[in-house]
């Protein structure tokens, strides 16, 4: 792993430990190498949330890139998985933290907001393919998008997770089965 991947995977590990209280110091702790290493790619802190960032997403769109390419997958499955992807290394990140970057880093927190509104393609396809295949109904897919935006800003905005002691993960497979099956029970 390159020493910027080295260090931006500490940087992970230190935010989920510490939130946006770590210091440069917990990161070159934690990395085992010095703060100025760490000087020699990151500028500051700033930059380094900002790479941060993009780098968490860069891996969600990894894991959707081997979930579309998974030919054992029906259209449905792909559909399922890539709305609740996340890569095993995120799966214990406390992602309302990122919310927290809205005040004190705003321009970070404008790269989270807009990471969250592109990149759909993957999604938007398998949903077309999806309605013409009659495996799922006719909807309009900017409709899906907005709520599927709004439900993952509202997780980083609010504490209702960590109020009832519910995981960034659970909540996000319990909102893809929400989205995907609805809230009404059928008959089997």
């Amino acid at each position: 792993m390159e020493l910027r991947e080295t260090i931006l995977e500490g940087t992970i590990r230190v935010f989920n430990q510490k939130g946006l209280k770590f210091t440069m110091d917990d990161v070159a702790k934690t990395l085992g190498m010095s703060k100025k290493t760490i000087y020699t790619v990151f500028d500051d802190k700033e930059s380094m949330f900002y790479d941060m960032v993009d780098y968490m997403f860069d891996r969600i769109k990894e894991s959707e890139q081997s979930i579309v390419a998974d030919e054992s997958l029906s259209t449905l499955e792909k559909i399922r998985r890539i709305l609740g992807v996340m890569p095993e290394s995120y799966r214990d990140v406390d992602f309302h933290q990122l919310y927290q970057l809205k005040e004190k880093y705003p321009a970070v927190y404008k790269q989270v907001e807009r990471r969250l509104e592109t990149g759909w393609e993957e999604t938007i396809a398998l949903l077309e393919q999806g309605m013409e295949e009659g495996c799922i109904r006719q909807v309009h897919i900017p409709i899906v998008k907005m709520m599927f935006e709004a439900l993952l800003e509202q997780f980083f905005q609010r504490d209702v997770l960590v109020q009832n002691k519910i995981s960034y993960l659970d909540a996000l497979n319990e909102a893809v089965d929400i989205i995907m099956d609805g809230i009404s029970v059928y008959d089997k």
